[in-house]
């Protein structure tokens, strides 16, 4: 979340961020905030001075009754439960504005930066570069929801009879290709430098609030209301909370881990043709890379994991582009993000595979995540994360781009992953 001394110290460009990303009512908003934080100061002081007052008193009364002055006891005794009433009612609205103030923060989007493209939607994005050549398909082609039935990889039947609709079955060599694929992305990031950790698929509500899914996104997650824990929308969520109250040391830095697990969205009112077959899915699987670096060059950083994703996608020879998304498309917790989207030769139009943001000091704030500087002072440190990859839609684009007469044809580098070269 921004910080109030962020708000406070530079609020023209506070508003004019909130402004780019669409945020409404902004400067009502950041003006409830500082007022909030400033009755918050004003209560804390009154409870502070009352306190003190009050132990100062409670001293002067033992002085008083060992001089055997009663009376003048006896006041200062009435005195101090006066404050201690004080004291107490000052303590009952400090907390109540403090959850209000916290409750507003939590609700204001992190700030873009300045690179971001102004826009209201996906349609204002950037695309930054455009790589590969997008085949040309035999006469006949099919798109990947009728492929999978006609070589029997994936049973989206099969998967609502045992669940709903968007829990898909996957099937011989529909199954082989995901675990191929996971391998591959894994063995990959780890050959870049990342750590492999294997983390829980249930957080609970602070893990939401550290990164930012709660309060946002609370109806996306599917909510297991019994024990208060969440299917994670993605590995960033519980990685990232590895560090949750840390103070990290400089010479671990940059922190960088990798994790395959399950996803979990309820992508509450999607539809249309355009989430068909494997296109949006409430469960699918995805290999994720999450840094924790420097704010001097967590952008760096940043490009530096644009380039392991897209070397993997021109490794998996699809035609792909960059896209630098606009103010009105970015998540609410980014400062800056790239989305990578693979051509869909079948369906005629690119899919989404990938983001990969910067969060700057927005998680950080949130999940007290720190580092000391050469001051010995503890300052923020910036938090990043990228798809590396979401399998759904590459299994997709992998099908319908390589389709032949005689089988699907799959890429070199997944042969020995595989155990085989094509399917059917």
């Amino acid at each position: 979340m921004l910080q109030v001394s962020v708000l406070k110290e530079q609020t023209d460009r506070v508003l004019a961020g909130l402004t780019k990303k669409n945020y409404p009512n902004a400067e009502a908003e950041v003006q409830r905030i500082l007022e909030l934080d400033q009755r918050r100061k004003q209560l804390q002081t009154e409870h502070d001075q009352s306190q003190a007052e009050a132990n100062e008193l409670a001293r002067q009364i033992g002085g008083l009754m060992k001089s055997g002055d009663k009376a003048g006891a006896e006041t200062l005794k009435a005195r101090t439960a006066e404050l201690k009433g004080q004291t107490k009612t000052a303590a009952e609205e400090l907390t109540q504005v403090e959850s209000e103030l916290q409750n507003a923060l939590y609700r204001l989007p992190n700030l873009p930066h300045e690179s971001v493209p102004q826009g209201r939607s996906a349609d204002d994005n950037e695309v930054v570069r455009e790589v590969g050549v997008q085949p040309t398909l035999p006469e006949g082609a099919q798109p990947h929801w009728e492929l999978i039935k006609k070589y029997d990889i994936i049973d989206f039947e099969l998967g609502n009879k045992i669940t709903g609709a968007g829990f898909p079955v996957y099937k011989g060599q529909g199954a082989r290709l995901q675990r191929a694929l996971i391998n591959f992305f894994l063995d990959e990031a780890m050959a870049a430098g990342y750590t492999e950790i294997q983390p829980p698929i249930l957080i609970n509500e602070a893990s939401g609030y550290g990164t930012g899914q709660l309060p946002d996104k609370e109806g996306q997650m599917y909510h297991a209301t019994a024990d208060d824990l969440y299917l994670i929308p993605t590995a960033e969520v519980p990685i990232t909370n590895l560090y949750r109250d840390e103070v990290v040391s400089v010479d671990r830095l940059p922190i960088r881990n990798t994790g395959y697990t399950p996803c979990f969205r309820r992508e509450a009112g999607s539809w249309g043709a355009h989430v068909r077959g494997l296109n949006r899915l409430h469960q699918f699987d995805k290999v994720e890379i999450v840094e924790i670096d420097l704010p001097e060059r967590s952008y760096a950083t940043l490009e530096r994991m644009l380039g392991h994703i897209e070397g993997l996608l021109q490794k998996l020879e699809l035609p792909y582009r960059v896209l630098r998304l606009c103010g009105g498309d970015m998540g609410f917790t980014s400062a800056l993000t790239y989305d990578l989207e693979v051509w869909s030769a079948a369906q005629g139009r690119w899919l989404e595979v990938s983001s990969c943001s910067n969060f700057e000091t927005y998680q950080a704030n949130r999940l007290k995540l720190r580092y000391k500087d050469a001051n010995g002072k503890n300052q923020l440190l910036h938090t990043l994360n990228g798809s590396a990859l979401a399998l759904p839609r590459i299994v997709a684009a992998l099908l319908e781009n390589n389709q032949t007469p005689d089988g699907i044809r799959l890429p070199q580098v997944l042969h020995r992953y595989c155990g085989f070269e094509q399917i059917g």
